[in-house]
C-alpha cells in the first residue's frame, strides 16, 4: 500500500517482535513526551501522538529482525506514521464503544 514500507508477514517471530516493540515504545514514549511538552512547550501537546508514533516506528525499523522496514522514498517516513497514528486513533475511539456495547448486550440477556 505504501512504497518503501513493509512488514514481514511471513515471519511470525519478526511480525510479533515488531508489534511488541512498537507497542511498548508507543506506551512509554507517549506519556513521557506529553510530560516533557507540558513542562517545556505546551503548544506541542496536540502533536505528541504523531511524534511518539514516528519515534516508535523509527526505533522498531532500526532493530534487526523486528519485521518492519521503512525505506525510500522519503515521503514514506512522513506518511507511514500518519497512517499508523490515524488507524490507532480510530481503534482507540471505536474499540471501547464496541466492547461496551457487547457488555450492555450481555447484561440485557442475563
Amino acid at each position: 500500500m505504501l512504497p518503501g514500507f513493509s512488514i514481514a508477514w511471513r515471519s511470525p517471530v519478526g511480525f510479533i517482535l515488531a508489534i511488541v516493540i512498537f507497542a511498548v515504545l508507543q506506551s512509554v514514549l507517549a506519556p513521557w513526551l506529553a510530560r516533557v511538552a507540558q513542562r517545556n512547550a505546551p503548544a506541542f501537546l496536540g502533536g505528541i501522538g504523531i511524534v511518539s508514533t514516528f519515534v516508535a516506528l523509527v526505533v522498531t525499523a532500526l532493530i534487526p529482525g523486528a519485521g518492519l522496514t521503512i525505506g525510500l522514498p522519503w515521503s514514506t517516513w512522513i506518511v507511514a506514521p500518519m497512517i499508523v497514528w490515524v488507524v490507532t486513533a480510530i481503534a482507540a475511539f471505536l474499540l471501547p464503544a464496541v466492547l461496551l456495547k457487547k457488555k450492555v448486550q450481555d447484561r440485557r440477556e442475563s
